[in-house]
């Protein structure tokens, strides 16, 4: 029989007048999800959609798993910066979201959350520095047809601003309009805080840190409520 559940949509990565940003769904795990997260995942059809398992407020952590309409993700990025920003929205901050990958620690301050991770954690993508922004906004997306590709070029090296695509076929995900790991581990690459436009303007701002982690943050907004019958 179809049962249906609430899903929370928000926006992570929104530029500064709250356009644009990755959609996230966040499900409250429960019997009626249990076992069918990928499934759910896949019907809603978002990048990524977080099941939120438990919140300790008591220790200020929250568990969630993470889902691409294709498969379950170890870490990611905009779902990490959107499930912080809607549990503290909800005045019920955590310091930490403990995923199979390991402990992301996180920060919210009003609208902006950070998020601390290990590269290590990203999924491999396929580089793709290419000479200009324009050459990034020519792409196609479907002549990517499968694998993880994040294409770049600088728009302005000296200040560490990048122009950005992701195209991952492998996630089930055409174009990701806002991805937090790839800025994660481009971070890393490149050993330099960055300032990246993604997508159709979505924007990420990231730090390394001395002991390798690096922080990514940035604005997040509530979009919907929906009940999805599934």
């Amino acid at each position: 029989m179809d049962e249906s559940i609430e899903v929370v949509v928000v926006r992570v990565f929104t530029n500064e007048s709250g356009r644009n940003g990755n959609e996230l769904g966040i499900v409250n795990s429960s019997a009626v999800t249990a076992s069918r997260e990928q499934e759910i995942a896949n019907a809603l059809g978002f990048s990524e959609t977080v099941f939120l398992d438990a919140v300790d407020e008591a220790g200020r952590a929250a568990t969630i798993r993470i889902f691409t309409p294709a498969k379950e993700l170890p870490f990611a990025g905009h779902p990490s910066v959107g499930t912080a920003w809607w549990l503290s929205d909800r005045r019920t901050p955590v310091d930490v979201l403990r995923e199979p990958a390991g402990d992301v620690e996180v920060t919210v301050d009003d609208d902006l959350a950070w998020i601390t991770a290990r590269p290590e954690w990203t999924p491999e993508f396929e580089w793709l520095e290419l000479q200009s922004p324009e050459d990034v906004d020519a792409l196609d997306p479907f002549a990517f047809p499968s694998g993880q590709h994040y294409a770049y070029a600088w728009i302005d090296e000296a200040e560490g601003t990048i122009r950005s695509r992701m195209f991952a076929p492998e996630m089930g995900i055409i174009e990701d309009e806002a991805t937090g790991a790839a800025a994660v581990a481009l971070t890393a690459r490149l050993g330099r805080p960055l300032s990246i436009v993604q997508g159709e303007g979505s924007q990420l701002a990231t730090e390394p840190l001395p002991d390798g982690r690096v922080r990514v943050g940035g604005t997040t907004v509530y979009d919907r409520t929906i009940d999805a019958t599934l």
